[in-house]
């Protein structure tokens, strides 16, 4: 996504469409696009053909350019669960460990960072039926690998709003959903979390088009990234236009649900009646 986008930028300084820079590179103007989203893999030479046919010359430039096309190309660790997954989810799973801040509405069950290893092998258990149990612990495994990131040193932000719906619904026995309750009450103290509930007492809300996660980036050339997923793809938005009117939604959720402490104090309650 870094390439395609420095990419991009350095194309429409140019005053040059996709639809030349892909007749450079016998490409289609698609695949120029699908390039400068980073949807694709990079082939050292196009990225040689484009940099020259957008005047970049000078050969550090070039070589760090060259560089990130290289970097792009190395599979990330979470390849070799994609046996596994379904074919859009490794790219989320890729976005979601570069991203440095991470804004979710959740309203089924609780986010995948944030479920116990109990609770994740049955909410799997419930989404794969049929599956062998070897691949089900393969994508519990892959989930709770997920999860190191969110606690590793230079971890992201990570603000959530659950929905009242997702604590209630139960998966897994009355001590998993307890152990779940404890885990959310205990994780949502660390300080790169922003733990909040969406109670069933507010009423209809922001959030009525369904769960949603949010990517942001360090990179300042990095627009930010609407995960939508449904039931046999996901959809990866982008739009500014797009993007602002899911960041509108979330933080109107924020602003209408309790606090992080009082949503805490809503989790405690929960856990006595549980």
């Amino acid at each position: 996504m870094l390439l395609g986008s420095q990419l991009r930028r350095l194309r429409e300084a140019r005053g040059i469409t996709r639809e030349a820079a892909g007749y450079s590179i016998r490409a289609s103007e698609s695949k120029i696009s699908r390039m400068e989203l980073g949807r694709v893999s990079f082939k050292t030479r196009d990225v040689e053909d484009l940099l020259t046919l957008y005047g970049i010359t000078g050969e550090a430039e070039r070589e760090s350019l060259l560089s990130l096309a290289r970097e792009a190309n190395v599979a990330g660790w979470w390849h070799s669960y994609t046996d596994v997954l379904p074919s859009w989810f490794p790219t989320y799973v890729g976005l979601e460990g570069a991203a440095s801040l991470i804004r979710v509405y959740e309203v089924q069950f609780v986010h995948g960072l944030l479920q116990t290893e109990e609770y994740a092998r049955a909410v799997v258990r419930r989404g794969m039926k049929g599956a062998s149990p070897d691949d089900i612990e393969r994508r519990v495994a892959l989930r709770l690998e997920r999860q190191k990131h969110l606690f590793a040193q230079g971890a992201p932000e990570f603000h959530i709003v659950l929905d009242e719906a997702a604590l209630r619904r139960p998966y897994g026995d009355r001590a998993v959903m307890r152990g779940q309750l404890q885990h959310l009450i205990d994780v949502s103290q660390r300080p790169n979390v922003r733990l909040q509930v969406m109670p069933f007492s507010f009423g209809g809300h922001s959030g009525e088009s369904g769960a949603f996660t949010v990517l942001s980036f360090p990179d300042a050339d990095l627009s930010d990234v609407v995960y939508l997923e449904q039931l046999t793809s996901a959809l990866y938005l982008d739009k500014r236009e797009d993007v602002a009117q899911y960041e509108q939604a979330l933080k109107e959720l924020q602003q209408d649900s309790p606090g992080p402490d009082e949503s805490r104090d809503l989790l405690r309650g929960l856990l006595q009646l549980s």
